[in-house]
């Protein structure tokens, strides 16, 4: 019975995923209801009836103190004994059966599945993001926000159901059944119902906002501490635990502020409650006790009236926590879309098609990018890469080389100009197979916190164990791979490596870079300092690996350490985001220029990056 309940809705069934997601709340939630539509119907129906058959069981317990008092005893079970036994009947079966429908979409269809969906698509747009997206906020602060969103999403909806159908229906019903035995019977619960939604209105959006504003600063600690926590070891070589303590406990006192006003208004609410449930009981019980001193009502009514309202005193204050909780989760949901109702900020063309490759040939077409600024990135940049053809990348911090290469990469559209592949535009095929078309090792190694294997074969998901070792080997990384072991006791290529690769030296990491990219096999080859945490020994051994493995490929290759690209069939030198040399080791050496004076300069194969 459960599993027919929790797979009423498959929260991974295919749908269109929205480049441009709503922009406001309501239409947002709506966006991710539209599954459920069918089942939230059917639950207001059911939870409509859950809260009429309260309200008439409350009706005939009166019917019942009613016949009680007329009715002799011993004729009492043969006068309506007929009666009794269908309202057990219904009481003892129909009953929980209505309720219990009720629960399981709520609790087995509803729940579980609601959140599931928020957080599964929520992740996938935020994943279809551009890297430059990700680097303009916290990771911790993004995983936060996909992380809480649903849950919220789907409490919001449970307290729609459980609370606020149900106590509407059972107000309705409540002042038609006291409209039924004396009209001004009506008259108190309506003063305290208008009385009960002011507050509601006047309290709860105040709720709502400091709710949002606690989840603010609640994620704001989160991404203080991740960045913490991710940047340990930076943390411990600057001696800077108290430092760190101090900007964490900033957050955490503006959090603690924040959920200060947020339990003054809860007081304050709960305060009200007491006042206005204090006059409803007052005046629903005195008032029908004087209809039952005028004959007008029974001690049946009495008896309705008075279970009545005590079911509605005590129904206020969860009522009005499941509005709290409600507006307090609309918070919630509202703070999170600011990260995951974000556009997306670098899509493909509607007609874009895989990139075709053929030869590799790369060329930059008057390129300037410049992060909307006025200075830095590249200014007209003429480039033309020969299909095969091995150049290296040569210049000074912040000459352009890493803005070149993520335009390759389109991490980045380019501001003007044009990149082309084998004569196809960048911006017309898709990103997927552009980025599978380009092998690349980068200087600042980060490996996924999986098993080697995973991290080896990551870019071939179909690699063989044999192909993944052959790899490894190439690049002198199978030894250190064997000795291996992580705190779980899983050794070789099936330990972990740590978040980012800390478990492992720089070299250990770079190793492995290569190694996946060796596997990998791309016709297009980029290598950003590849070999720049290695030693000189290991360096040796693997540069002949890269050059084996550069045959038949495009490669851009950067280095600061210039014996590295020396053999390159080209080198070219940026400096302030222009080409100012293009030509072999041997030419620009007797130029005389700008690598001549870097070569010249180099102490221990590195390039100073300073002019002197």
């Amino acid at each position: 019975m459960f599993r027919f309940f929790e797979k009423l809705v498959d929260p991974y069934q295919p749908y269109h995923a929205d480049d441009v997601p709503p922009a406001k709340l309501w239409p947002f939630l709506a966006s991710y209801m539209r599954p459920f539509r069918n089942v939230l119907i059917v639950t207001a129906l059911l939870t409509l009836a859950v809260a009429g058959v309260e309200i008439g069981l409350i009706f005939y317990a009166g019917r019942i103190v009613d016949l009680l008092e007329v009715a002799a005893p011993v004729a009492f079970l043969s006068d309506h004994g007929v009666e009794l036994l269908f309202i057990t009947a219904f009481i003892l079966f129909l009953r929980p059966t209505v309720q219990i429908i009720n629960s399981m979409l709520l609790n087995q269809t509803l729940m579980p599945n609601i959140a599931t969906l928020v957080r599964w698509r929520s992740h996938r747009h935020v994943l279809r993001q551009s890297v430059g997206w990700f680097q303009n906020d916290f990771a911790g602060r993004i995983a936060n926000r996909v992380m809480q969103t649903a849950p919220a999403t789907g409490e919001a909806m449970f307290q729609v159901f459980d609370a606020l159908v149900y106590a509407v229906i059972y107000l309705l019903g409540a002042l038609v059944l006291l409209g039924g035995t004396d009209v001004r019977l009506m008259l108190p619960l309506a003063v305290w119902s208008v009385a009960y939604i002011l507050l509601c209105f006047v309290i709860i959006p105040r709720i709502g906002r400091a709710s949002k504003e606690f989840s603010d600063a609640r994620s704001a600690i989160t991404g203080r501490i991740v960045d913490s926590y991710t940047n340990i070891q930076t943390v411990k070589l600057f001696s800077h635990t108290r430092e760190e303590e101090a900007f964490a406990g900033e957050a955490i006192e503006v959090a603690r502020v924040k959920f200060q006003r947020q339990m003054r208004l809860i007081t304050q609410m709960e305060l009200g409650l007491l006042i206005i449930n204090g006059f409803l009981i007052v005046a629903v019980i005195g008032w029908a006790i004087v209809l039952w001193q005028q004959g007008i009502g029974s001690v049946g009514t009495v008896a309705a009236a008075s279970a009545l309202v005590l079911r509605l005193n005590a129904m206020t204050g969860w009522i009005m926590w499941a509005l709290s909780s409600f507006f307090q989760n609309l918070g919630v949901v509202r703070e999170g879309m600011e990260t995951i109702a974000q556009p997306i900020d670098l899509l493909d063309a509607p007609e874009a098609a895989p990139l075709q490759i053929d030869g590799g040939q790369i060329a930059f077409n008057n390129v300037t990018h410049q992060y909307g600024r006025d200075s830095g990135g590249l200014q007209g940049v003429n480039l033309t890469i020969r299909p095969g053809e091995r150049v290296g990348l040569v210049g000074r911090s912040g000459a352009g080389k890493s803005t070149l290469v993520n335009l390759l990469l389109r991490f980045h559209d380019v501001e003007t100009g044009q990149i082309t592949i084998d004569g196809q535009p960048l911006g017309t095929v898709t990103q997927d197979s552009l980025r599978q078309a380009v092998g690349m090792v980068t200087q600042d190694t980060s490996l996924l916190h999986r098993s080697v294997r995973d991290n080896v074969c990551y870019g071939t998901a179909d690699a063989t164990d044999e192909q993944v070792i052959a790899a490894a080997k190439r690049v002198e990384a199978h030894d250190f791979i064997l000795d291996l072991e992580d705190m779980n006791g899983r050794t070789g290529y099936d330990a972990h490596v740590g978040e980012r690769g800390v478990k492992l030296s720089g070299g250990q990491r770079q190793r492995i870079a290569l190694a996946r990219v060796v596997l990998k096999n791309a016709p297009i080859l980029v290598l950003d300092e590849a070999t720049s945490a290695l030693d000189s020994e290991v360096e040796a051994a693997i540069q002949q690996a890269l050059y084996g493995m550069m045959e038949g490929k495009t490669v851009i290759a950067i280095a600061h350490r210039l014996s590295t690209i020396a053999a390159m069939d080209r080198i070219v030198v940026l400096d302030g985001g222009r080409i100012v040399e293009d030509g072999t080791h041997e030419d620009l050496i007797a130029q005389g220029g700008q690598y001549a004076g870097f070569w010249a300069r180099q102490s221990g194969g590195f390039l100073n990056a300073v002019p002197q």
